[in-house]
């Protein structure tokens, strides 16, 4: 299992990284995508949805995502309002991690996907195209989100006691978190110092990132235990579905994007 999970995991890393570095926005767009998609599909799977339903609860997605592409890519104000948007419903899912972690209505889980996954694709496609050092910002999240699962994941199954939301994810420790963001702050520093930003300041934008990428993670972890399922879907040998691939992204893609039209990054 070690094994599997190591040797996809360097594919995924590999193959994003030379896509975010090397291809076209509409390229990389279209990568991006086709993982949200995969997610949609297993969220889907969450509310229970099998079927003619699941299809079109996809195809809904997919029409969302060609209506921003074909309107809203190039629009500053568009970025924001959808920015705005995820950083209040990850804010709402962590508020929900605290009160009420299980049992939430399946209608609830269905009409939330869009929030949780349609904003981290916009945003990404549209930090790659517009910003000054694009590409390397847009890989600089991934990295970052990244380190922060390796951290957590080796810290936390070495040394994890202490539980970190046992009602979520009894696997997740305090150990754990603070590997991953120790690991997180490693790869902001060397980020900004490589990008010839303000260190201290990337640091600040990144950590924030990752913290609300275990936000996602454990978002996730509840909807499946919501169900009574150990893992998002099948897909990728090692780590489950997609969507338990791409949780802590989708979560810290619009934390990293505010920070940095906070910091003036943005336009």
């Amino acid at each position: 299992m070690l094994r599997a999970r190591v040797i996809t995991a360097l594919v995924l890393a590999g193959g994003m990284t030379v896509t975010v570095l090397y291809f076209p926005t509409w390229a990389v767009a279209g990568v991006i995508g086709l993982f949200c998609l995969g997610g949609v599909w297993e969220w889907a799977g969450l509310t229970r949805l099998h079927g003619a339903a699941r299809w079109v609860y996809l195809s809904a997605f997919a029409l969302l995502m060609l209506g921003l592409a074909r309107w809203g890519l190039d629009r500053g104000w568009t970025a924001t309002t959808i920015m705005a948007v995820a950083v209040c419903w990850w804010g709402l899912a962590a508020l929900t991690l605290r009160i009420r972690p299980q049992r939430i209505p399946l209608y609830l889980v269905g009409a939330t996907g869009p929030l949780a996954l349609l904003p981290a694709w916009f945003l990404l496609t549209h930090l790659h195209a517009n910003a000054v050092q694009g590409p390397s910002l847009t890989l600089s999240i991934m990295l970052i989100v990244w380190a922060a699962d390796v951290g957590g994941h080796f810290v936390g199954g070495n040394w994890g006691r202490v539980k970190l939301a046992p009602r979520v994810s009894p696997a997740k420790t305090w150990e754990g978190l603070i590997g991953g963001m120790a690991l997180a702050t490693l790869f902001a520093f060397s980020a900004g110092l490589l990008l010839d930003l303000p260190a201290g300041t990337f640091v600040v934008i990144g950590v924030a990132a990752a913290l609300v990428s275990v936000v996602g993670d454990l978002t996730v972890s509840m909807l499946k235990r919501n169900v009574s399922v150990k893992d998002s879907g099948w897909w990728l040998p090692g780590h489950g579905g997609i969507l338990d691939r791409i949780d802590g992204l989708v979560a810290a893609a619009p934390i990293f994007f505010f920070g940095l039209v906070a910091a003036g990054y943005m336009g």
